[in-house]
């Protein structure tokens, strides 16, 4: 079963391995809903209870999707969902953290869930139009009223969460985090453990690549979000493998999948952080939750550290356009 953490200091207690549900509808390839219900099923029998969603997967689906599979079983689940971008005829063209887009898109999201409450309500990305004093404080309106519990911000930098942290508690932030893309490990974790806020993981296994069976971007279909993914590019790609390559050999050499080093390493960084890998099959979520008996010892992570050391990461996290809605 997953271990518990108390995520901030409001009281959001989850397992410290939780599941992103993004890839059961849109941007990694065909979609199966079946299989992802399944996947969601087997993901309570292991103990896994906090589950990352958003209006913006889909759009409009995931939350319908999480509604089918916890039918009945509500008080089993924390459920994280997200608001703040703009999304015109299914596609997201800007952000959006007006007071009426807030109240509009937290109606539809209990609706879509099946609930009278969301457990961690995320501004998807930073407003820069609107003063997150503002956002939060119309968010907190929301805590008041019954209908989220908690507040969490995605994407967002020193000064945005401190300024946001003083008008309201923050429990949660959430950002990309793996061995290869460490950029919060030296502002952004310090920060949080001072102001008691916990820290969500997203991406831990890079998009899939850190487990060793990411191929180059023009192998992918159309419609999966790696073909236009940098690090994905042929001209990246090779750079990028050596990592994979690395990691494979030292997780073997430990009895461990590249994918369970990279997760077990992660949850060495903080006794406050939880990690969503995502994933729409059940063999791959197995894989994952057993991270959480995988016990890396000082000479393991010191061996990471020096593999670590002879390489950098090639290639941006996302293409130029995305990278415009990052607050650094």
């Amino acid at each position: 079963m997953v271990s518990k953490i108390t995520l901030g200091t409001q009281g959001l207690r989850v397992g410290r391995i939780g599941l992103g549900c993004m890839g059961m509808s849109q941007w990694y390839g065909a979609t199966d809903d079946n299989e992802s219900v399944r996947t969601l099923h087997r993901a309570l029998e292991l103990g896994v209870d906090f589950f990352d969603s958003a209006e913006a997967y889909g759009p409009f689906t995931n939350e319908r999707l999480l509604q089918r599979a916890f039918a009945g079983r509500r008080e089993e689940v924390v459920i994280a969902t997200k608001f703040g971008l703009r999304i015109v005829d299914g596609q997201i063209v800007g952000v959006d953290s007006s007071q009426s887009n807030l109240q509009k898109v937290v109606e539809a999201s209990l609706k879509r869930l099946g609930t009278d409450h969301i457990d961690v309500l995320y501004q998807h990305r930073l407003d820069p139009t609107i003063p997150i004093e503002e956002v939060v404080g119309a968010m907190g309106r929301l805590v008041d009223q019954g209908k989220v519990k908690y507040l969490g911000l995605c994407e967002v930098g020193t000064s945005t969460i401190e300024r946001a942290h003083k008008t309201h508690p923050i429990s949660v932030v959430q950002g990309e985090y793996s061995l290869w893309e460490r950029n919060v490990e030296q502002q952004i974790l310090p920060l949080l453990h001072n102001l008691g806020i916990g820290y969500v993981a997203f991406c831990p296994l890079g998009r899939g690549f850190l487990t060793g069976k990411a191929v180059s971007a023009t192998h992918y279909d159309a419609n999966d979000f790696r073909q236009q993914d940098p690090r994905f590019r042929e001209e990246n790609f090779a750079a990028n493998t050596f990592l994979t390559e690395s990691i494979l050999a030292l997780a073997a050499s430990w009895s461990m999948t590249p994918a369970q080093l990279a997760l077990a390493w992660l949850l060495t960084r903080s006794p406050h952080l939880a990690v969503i890998p995502g994933t729409k099959r059940v063999a791959y979520l197995e894989e994952n939750v057993a991270a959480d008996d995988c016990v890396l010892n000082d000479e393991q992570l010191q061996a990471i550290e020096a593999l670590l050391g002879q390489w950098a990461v090639a290639g941006e996290r996302y293409e130029q356009r995305m990278m415009q809605f990052i607050d650094r």
